[in-house]
């Protein structure tokens, strides 16, 4: 990473502050987990941390977190194999790592 320190993380592998988030962190957590992003990956990552900026609370379950993408980009996206493909394992909790939010209360 160019210039950009890696901010503390938890022993999960979240961010400690979110605010230290970077996209060149994101990049870095994303390849330890085997993930190259693309746009695709990009478009959820915005749309957590917008949730997260909004909310003030990262989607609280996969179920939600299915529904709250269904209803922003539409059945094509917003359904669970679709984002198991972008965030392999429990993506609600993967994509959060990613885009440096806190861990999902009922996220296993």
């Amino acid at each position: 990473m160019t210039d950009i320190p890696m901010p503390e993380r938890n022993n999960e592998g979240f961010l400690q502050i979110a605010e230290q988030w970077h996209p060149k962190v994101a990049e870095v957590i994303a390849a330890e987990d085997g993930i190259e992003l693309t746009d695709n990956h990009w478009e959820i990552i915005g749309f957590l941390r917008e949730f997260y900026k909004q909310y003030e609370l990262s989607p609280p379950s996969n179920r939600l977190f299915v529904k709250a993408v269904k209803e922003a980009f539409g059945e094509e996206k917003g359904n669970s194999i679709y984002l198991m493909q972008l965030f392999p394992g429990t993506p609600a909790k993967t994509a959060c790592r990613i885009a440096g939010l806190p861990r999902p209360t009922n996220c296993l």
